[in-house]
């Protein structure tokens, strides 16, 4: 479940990435639209490690994982912070501006968040996920699952529609062998229809 979140940063990394390179000078109506999915991505990335700070880090040091690593590993979310940052105020002004120039330093802001966050993302998953596969049965992993199923059926149906978009058939089979499919067919249906009519266009249309 964790890779497959992070493909799914990963997927949309590039697509922001492509979109900028080709981005056409002058059109705000596509300025908008890589602001609405920029949104998007933007709570996605903040609340992934800001849940990983205030969830995650706790139960998997009460199952060995040690304190350094941790600590390793909010220092890499303190950098992957100001990436976001610098990405999003780039992205404001391309917003507002739609120009070569702005694009051009939205790309160089993304390219470096890209930079960062795939960093990140492999030092983690190299460190981190034998220990969610090795524990995935203890309590404290399952009651860590719970605490982020606290999320709500709105930010949780977004969440899956977003993580399922683009998604490789092991990415979605490990989605969907975490979430009980009637409950993901639901919550994605209902919930996730924000994201399928003002993101998803922004990458399929």
């Amino acid at each position: 479940m964790n890779k497959a979140i992070h493909a799914a940063f990963r997927r949309d990394l590039g697509r922001f990435i492509d979109a900028l390179e080709r981005f056409p000078a002058g059109n705000r109506q596509r300025a908008e639209q890589l602001a609405t999915a920029w949104a998007n991505f933007d709570d996605q990335l903040t609340r992934h490690h800001e849940g990983e700070h205030d969830i995650s880090w706790p139960a998997l040091e009460a199952v060995g994982v040690s304190h350094d690593v941790l600590q390793q590993m909010d220092a890499e979310h303190d950098t992957m912070a100001a990436a976001l940052a610098g990405a999003r105020t780039t992205m404001g002004v391309l917003r507002g501006s739609a120009s070569a120039e702005d694009a051009t330093a939205a790309l160089a802001a993304m390219q470096e968040l890209q930079r960062v966050t795939v960093q990140h993302f492999e030092h983690e998953e190299a460190e981190i996920e034998p220990v969610y596969l090795a524990k995935k049965d203890t309590a404290e992993i399952k009651a860590m699952g719970r605490e982020f199923a606290k999320v709500g059926p709105v930010k949780g149906g977004t969440f899956f529609a977003w993580a399922l978009d683009g998604a490789s058939p092991d990415e979605s089979a490990a989605i969907t062998g975490t979430v009980p499919k009637p409950v993901l067919t639901i919550i994605t249906g209902v919930f996730g229809r924000s994201y399928r009519k003002s993101v998803a266009p922004v990458w399929h249309s």
